[in-house]
Order: C-alpha cells, then structure tokens, then sequence
C-alpha cells in the first residue's frame, strides 16, 4: 500500500508546521496557564489567522467551507496539529464539534442546519455531544438510561450524563436518550439536539480531571437533564436511529484522534530528544551517552513509525471502503497508539527529571489529560475483545 505524501499536501503540512512553530508553540505554555475564557480572545485571534491563511476546517468538504480532504489526508494534518494541545481548536476540527458537524451535514433537516450547523462550522459557537452516563456503562451505550418521551409535538428528556466534553459555554448539546425502551438495544435511543439555555438543562460541575476542573472548550461536565422540553423537530435522523449515527460518528473520529494521539507521540520524542543531548550528567557526558537512554529512543521512534502506519492503514480502507469494512482495523488502532502514547509521554517525562512533572514543558499537560485516551471511545479491553471476536470468526465459519 502506497503512503506516499502527494506535493500538494506536503506544501500544506509545511504551511501548517510554520504557522505553529511561528503562532502557536511560542506562546503555549502562556495559552495553557489561563483559564480557557482568559486565553479566549487571544484564540480567537489566531483562528482569525488561520481562516485568512486559507487553513481552516481541513476536515470538511469544500461545500461547508471546509478544505475537502479525505480521512487519511486529514489524518496527516491531525498528526501536525495534535503536537499542541490548543492545534485542532485553532484550525477548526476540534472534539467534539468536529463530530457534530459531521452528523448535522448528514442527517440535519434545512432548518437545523441553518440554525446550528452553519454558525458551528465557521466557528461562532460550540457544541457538545452528550452520551455517557455515570449510573451505566459507556462501553455500552445501549444501556443508556437517560430518556425522551413524547408529550404532544415534543421530547421531554429526563437523565444524568457525565464527560460531556466542552459543554462550559457550549450552544447546543447533541444528546443520545432513548425514545423506544421496547425496541430492540440497538433501536432504543435517538440523538437530539438541546440548546443550552433549554429549561431542565443543568450543567452540575466541570469534572476535576487530574486535579484540574478546567472550563470552556477544555473541561468534561456533569449534566443533568431535569423535565427538559424541545421540539421533536430537534431530532437527527429517524427514530431510534441513534446507535447507528453515534457509530458513524466514532469511527471516523477514531482516525482523528489516533493521528492527534501520534502527534502528541512526536512532540514528546522532540523533546525527550532534545533533553537527551542537552542534559549533562558529568563532565561532557549527556543522557543521550547511556545506552538505557538509547534503547528508549530506539523503541519509541520504532513504535510512533509502526503506530502511523496501522492509522493510515485504517483511514485509507475507510476512505476505500467504509468503516463497516475497517471495524478490525479501527478497534485495533484505538488501544495500540494509546498505549504508544502514554509510554512516549512517560518515558520523555522520566528523561526530563523533576521538570518532566512540572508545567514548565507541555509534558505534564499531556501526561494529565491524555491518560483517558485508554478509556474514552472505548476502553482498551472492549477494543481488544470485539477485534479478536471478528479476527476468529473466519476461523470459525
């Protein structure tokens, strides 16, 4: 398989890595030490540069005024812009907006998306997307216990949620609720959208993640959702529809946040790097003369590579084929690079000593709030378990 990088994206990632190294990664640690509404309006400013220098949005087609870029083109950018934590908020295909919008273009009617899409994709507003639930299992979101009846022309949801990502300050909430306890588990639950501001929307807390409850676009919320009203019309897609739209929405997110995840690989290889040749343990001895150290670097650099790879592998037969077909491949990719992830992070941390924990290098932001990557989307265990089921059936047939 040919992974050759065409002359018109490495222009692009070569436009992309001078915009971060000359706007962005001098400036970072100064970004992630305000509060996100602190650092709000020096954001916005550089997504105005983004917009102007003709980068925003990679991830969507041109009609949305996006770049148009396949999956595994837009994963090659995910990877630019994962080495910073701010990089896919500044270019306009963040999580979970990104996922959102890719549903709204699918199944919104005229009237949402003019209403929610359109201000969603030019960055006006944020969203969020609600799904898990503390009282049942978010491997299994046909478990969910949050509801939605029908009282006249509306939904009434009633539910707990949790982990709802940049809910702080977000528009509408996208929320999966079951609508049809009496269907069968994968036909239960749609996806609704609530503004906000609805009535029974109750954002409880941003959840201390590490020690830190963030906010804005950089924090998980507890929602409660009290005798909340909206119309039927705020439904995506048909009834009980929404096992199937939060499917097609993971599996290209999944590609996203892996390559983002290697990104972040890449970044703390830099540095473990350039901490091995710069550190002095005697004399003109650095780090980088101990062979422990060495070996590190051998195995990350061997590990990132093999990671890349098996991503692109899965972007290129999603594009090809479908995620239906690349479910192996997909589930695969989502435990090995966070795995990959946390090892690179930790093992550049231990090579920069006492600084490594500190929140003078971005290290300990990534080592902090990365650490869900083996949780979210799917624990690593499911992932394992649902690939070695497909694996054996062929065997088995």
């Amino acid at each position: 398989m040919d992974f050759t990088v065409s002359d018109r994206m490495q222009k692009l990632l070569g436009r992309i890595d001078a915009f971060l190294e000359a706007e962005v990664f001098p400036r970072e640690l100064e970004l992630l030490r305000r509060p996100f509404f602190a650092a709000e309006p020096e954001l916005a400013k550089l997504r105005g540069k983004v917009k102007r220098d003709g980068l925003w949005a990679p991830q969507l087609p041109d009609e949305l005024g996006g770049m148009g870029l396949s999956l595994e083109e837009h994963g090659l950018v995910s990877e630019r812009l994962g080495r910073t934590p701010y990089g896919h908020y500044l270019f306009g295909c963040q999580a979970p907006d990104a996922g959102n919008i890719e549903i709204l273009h699918k199944y919104g009617t005229p009237e949402q998306k003019q209403k929610w899409l359109e201000p969603l994709v030019r960055g006006d507003i944020r969203s969020c997307f609600s799904m898990t639930e503390p009282e049942s299992p978010g491997s299994n979101p046909t478990q969910l216990e949050c509801q939605a009846r029908k009282d006249g022309a509306d939904y009434v949801i009633d539910g707990h949620k949790w982990f709802t990502s940049a809910a702080d300050g977000a528009a509408f909430a996208i929320v999966m609720a079951v609508t049809n306890p009496e269907a069968p588990p994968h036909l239960r639950a749609s996806q609704i959208i609530v503004p906000t501001d609805t009535p029974g929307f109750v954002r409880v807390r941003n959840i201390p993640v590490m020690g830190h409850a963030g906010e804005g676009y950089a924090s998980h919320a507890e929602i409660r959702y009290q005798g909340c009203r909206v119309p039927q019309g705020n439904r995506l897609g048909q009834e009980g529809a929404g096992f199937l739209i939060a499917q097609e929405r993971l599996g290209p997110g999944r590609i996203h946040h892996c390559m983002r995840w290697i990104g972040i690989c890449e970044r703390a290889f830099d540095l473990l790097c350039r901490r091995a040749v710069s550190r002095r343990i005697d004399g003109e001895r650095t780090l980088a003369s101990k062979q422990i150290i060495q070996a590190w670097i051998a195995e990350c650099r061997a590990r990132i590579d093999a990671a890349r790879l098996m991503v692109l592998d899965a972007a290129c037969k999603i594009d090809r084929v479908g995620f239906q077909a690349a479910q192996v491949e997909v589930s695969l990719i989502k435990f090995f690079v966070a795995d990959v992830m946390m090892e690179v992070v930790d093992r550049a941390i231990q090579v920069h000593g006492a600084l490594g924990i500190t929140d003078d290098t971005v290290l300990s932001y990534f080592y902090a709030h990365e650490r869900g990557a083996r949780i979210y989307d799917g624990p690593d265990e499911v992932h394992k378990v649902a690939a070695a089921k497909r694996i054996l059936r062929k065997y088995q047939s």
